[in-house]
């Protein structure tokens, strides 16, 4: 049940690139945390008024949850590939980017009328 959403004050990106986005970022949480892709979900949220360091220059805000434990060598290897996804899919600097992971616990997470526990 792995989750990434992308909140950036970046417009909306022509459909393509959006879609494009979240289908490379479903492929990497499914290839990172080994779980089939039919069970990662991504959302993206252009165009909100954010800033980051006193701008409002292009920046992004991510999260990443997945069911489990994530390790040092994950995050790290996650981090790296969403900067570089979403810098290249919305040319927002790797230096504005926030990432937040949080590992979720199974019987905290619903789905389908019962939870993961």
């Amino acid at each position: 049940m792995p989750l990434c959403h992308v909140l950036t004050n970046v417009p909306p990106p022509a459909p393509g690139t959006g879609k494009a986005l979240l289908g490379d970022l479903s492929r990497l949480l499914a290839a990172r945390f080994g779980k089939p892709e039919r069970w990662v979900m991504t959302a993206l949220q252009p165009g909100l008024a954010m800033t980051f360091g006193g701008t409002d220059a292009p920046t992004a805000f991510v999260t990443v949850r997945n069911i489990g434990t994530m390790e040092p060598a994950d995050t790290l290897a996650l981090s790296e590939g969403i900067c570089s996804l979403v810098g290249r899919s919305l040319g927002v600097s790797s230096e504005r980017i926030y990432i937040e992971f949080g590992d979720a616990v199974g019987h905290l997470w619903g789905w389908n009328g019962g939870t993961f526990a």
